[in-house]
């Protein structure tokens, strides 16, 4: 019997009709249904989506899905849930709003057997519009509103400054849990606060890890009409702002610790009866 090898996350909140499209995407792996398993995360849904679940699961009895409820809001909470929730050592990631390619998963699992020295990788993302592309869509308003990501056909790192998005991702389990999505960040029910992938990949990237690019996992991110409003742009640029001076403040707060960190290690208190600088 084969070792189940990769767990695909998929963090969900009210949109049940959004997540049984991704469900459809994923069921149409052409990975092994024994090598995988996919854990889909409930944050405190009030819809039907544990409907959903249950129903899609019995409906491919040969896949591994289940869903696992977090009450805590917030993406964060329910990526950090699901992490601690797999049962492999590596993880995919994707969000509700998307479907992806049919070798997503066949593409990670290769990427990470022939690099074993890689711990964290991201793939490509295709913005896709249902009801049509605006003409007014330039890439600067697309890449907040969709964020999409194309950097060639070949396997390497990530460009400097570029990120993988939070949407495809994917990575070691032991290193995703050392450090962790920041919970003051990222969507909390229908708010537009964002940012955990801006905090997270940063700080693997600082401890020196190298993040990569894998072009064959493949997910196309799906824009409803209510996304390309004025509206919702300007509600939208208003949270990424929000969410900076969030991530700037944690960060802050991360540097403080280190710094106090630091001092401890390096500082040992001597006693005048131990012989200090003081002593007669």
């Amino acid at each position: 019997m084969a070792t189940r090898r990769l767990t695909l996350l998929i963090p969900t909140y009210n949109r049940s009709c959004e997540l049984l499209r991704a469900l459809d995407s994923v069921a149409a792996q052409s990975l092994d249904p024994a090598l995988w398993e996919c854990i889909v995360v409930d944050n405190a849904s009030t819809d039907n989506t544990a409907k959903v679940v249950e129903r899609f699961a019995a409906e491919h009895p040969a896949l591994h899905i289940r869903r696992v409820y977090e009450p805590t809001a917030g993406v964060s909470h329910a990526r950090n849930r699901g992490l601690k929730e797999a049962t492999t050592e590596l993880i995919a990631s994707i969000d509700d709003d998307e479907r992806i390619n049919a070798d997503f998963l066949a593409a990670y699992l290769a990427f990470f057997d022939t690099h074993p020295e890689a711990n964290v990788a991201g793939g490509k993302i295709i913005a896709e519009y249902p009801s049509g592309r605006p003409r007014w869509m330039s890439r600067w308003t697309e890449r907040p509103i969709a964020n999409p990501m194309d950097y060639g056909e070949a396997i390497r790192p990530f460009p400097k400054g570029a990120l993988p998005g939070g949407g495809n991702m994917a990575f070691r389990r032991a290193v995703a849990l050392r450090y962790g999505f920041d919970t003051e960040l990222g969507r909390v029910g229908k708010k537009l606060i964002g940012g955990e992938e801006y905090d997270f990949f940063p700080r693997l990237r600082e401890a020196g890890e190298t993040l990569w690019y894998v072009p064959d996992a493949v997910m196309w991110h799906i824009i409803p009409a209510e996304k390309l409003t004025t509206e919702y742009l300007k509600r939208l640029s208003y949270h990424i702002g929000i969410s900076q001076r969030r991530r700037a403040i944690s960060r802050n707060e991360l540097l403080k610790s280190r710094l106090k960190e630091c001092l401890n290690l390096h500082v040992t208190p001597v006693s005048v009866a131990e012989g200090g600088p003081n002593a007669p």
